[in-house]
C-alpha cells in the first residue's frame, strides 16, 4: 500500500502510466477511430506548449532546466538520464515533487496513522456504491492484489487512483520491492552521486489535502469515473507511455477525457466537472504553488553563477496553467530543447 501511495503522489494526473515496456497490451491511438483521433487532435491543438518533455526557462541570469518526467521504469529513460547528468552536476539543486525525505515521512505517517488511507467509521463503499459497481471494483481491486474486505474501507479517493494504475504494474512493483525505477528517482540518484542538493516542490502530505474538502458524490464519481478504464490499464499503460516518449503529453489528458465520453457511463456534463475537478486539484492548483519555489530557487541558485534543474511529472508543463505558461507569465522565456 505504501508503495502504491508512493506511485500515486508521483504520478501526478497521469495516473494509468505504468510499467508499459514490461507489459502486454495495445496502443490505443492505433485502434481509435479516425473521428476520436481528430476529435483529441482539435482539444489538444492550442495548448500552450502542448509538446516537449526538456525546456529551458531564463529570465535575466536565472535560468531553470525543466524536464516532464514518467513516474515508471522503462529503459528509454536512460538517454534522458544520460542527457541531464552533466546539467544535473553544474547545478544548485535538483527540484523534484517529492525528494527522498518526503517519502520517507510519507512512509512513516501511514505506519503511524491508517486512517490516512481507511475510513474506520463512515460507511463502505459496498453501502454506497450500487451492486453492480461494488462488483467491478472490487474484483478491479483484487486484481491489483487488495482483497475486497480492505477495499470496502478505504478512502474513494485513493481506490480511484489504484484503478489506474495495471495489475501488471503492481505485480512488478512489488516484485522489486516497491521500487518504480522512475525518471524521477533516477534523478535523484545522479544527483545525490554528483554531491547535488534534493529539494522537494512540495510538502510530504500533499496527496493527503488534495481531496479533503470534496463531497460523497463527488469521491464516488472518480471511482465511477475511473472504473470502466480499469479493466484494460495495461492497454491504457502502453498507449500513455507511448504518449509520453513521442513528447506529445497533453494528448494523454484529452484521451482519458474522450475515453470517459465514451465508456464511463456517466453523462457528458459530468465528465467534463470530474476532468476540470481533477485538472485543478492534481495540476493546477500545484503548478502555481510551485512557482514560488522554483523562483527563488533560480534566484539564490544565479548568485552562484549556476542553473537548477526541475523534474516533475510531465503533465504538470504543458497548459495555460501549466508551469511553463505560469513561468512565461512571471518574465522568463522558455525554450524546447532536445531529450
Amino acid at each position: 500500500m505504501r508503495h502504491a501511495l508512493l506511485a500515486i503522489l508521483l504520478i501526478g494526473s497521469s495516473a494509468g502510466a505504468t510499467h508499459a515496456a514490461l507489459c502486454e497490451g495495445q496502443n490505443l491511438f492505433r485502434t481509435m477511430s479516425a473521428e476520436q483521433a481528430d476529435q483529441i487532435e482539435a482539444a489538444t491543438r492550442n495548448v500552450p506548449f502542448r509538446r516537449g518533455l526538456l525546456f529551458e526557462a531564463v529570465r535575466g541570469d536565472q535560468r531553470i532546466i525543466l524536464v516532464g518526467t514518467y513516474h515508471f521504469g522503462d529503459p528509454r529513460h536512460q538517454q534522458t538520464v544520460e542527457r541531464l547528468r552533466p546539467l544535473i552536476a553544474d547545478a544548485a539543486a535538483l527540484y523534484v515533487e517529492a525528494g527522498p525525505e518526503e517519502e520517507t515521512r510519507l512512509t512513516r505517517a501511514l505506519t503511524e496513522d491508517p486512517t490516512l488511507m481507511v475510513d474506520p467509521t463512515g460507511p463502505t463503499l459496498p453501502e454506497r456504491l450500487s451492486p453492480p459497481e461494488w462488483q467491478a471494483l472490487s474484483q478491479a481491486m483484487v486484481d491489483r492484489g487488495t482483497p475486497a474486505v480492505i477495499v470496502s474501507r478505504m478512502r474513494p479517493w485513493y481506490v480511484a487512483m489504484m484503478l489506474g494504475i495495471s495489475p501488471c504494474m503492481i505485480r512488478m512493483m512489488a516484485e522489486e520491492g516497491g521500487e518504480t525505477g522512475g525518471l524521477d528517482h533516477l534523478l535523484v540518484n545522479e544527483a545525490e552521486a554528483a554531491g547535488v542538493p534534493v529539494r522537494a516542490l512540495e510538502p510530504w502530505d500533499t496527496v493527503f489535502t488534495l481531496f479533503t474538502d470534496m463531497t460523497p458524490a463527488q469521491e464516488l464519481d472518480m471511482i465511477r469515473a475511473a472504473l470502466p478504464a480499469a479493466a484494460h490499464a495495461d492497454d491504457y499503460a502502453v498507449t500513455l507511455t507511448d504518449a509520453y516518449f513521442e513528447e506529445d503529453v497533453w494528448k494523454i489528458w484529452e484521451f482519458g477525457r474522450f475515453d470517459a465520453y465514451a465508456n464511463s457511463g456517466l453523462p457528458r456534463e459530468q465528465v467534463d466537472r470530474q476532468i476540470a475537478f481533477a485538472q485543478t486539484r492534481m495540476m493546477d492548483q500545484r503548478n502555481r504553488d510551485w512557482i514560488e519555489p522554483l523562483t527563488d530557487g533560480a534566484t539564490a541558485a544565479a548568485q552562484e553563477g549556476k542553473p537548477i534543474v526541475a523534474a516533475f511529472g510531465a503533465l504538470h508543463l504543458p497548459g495555460e496553467q501549466g508551469v511553463l505558461n505560469l513561468l512565461r507569465q512571471d518574465g522568463f522565456a522558455i525554450t524546447r530543447k532536445p531529450r
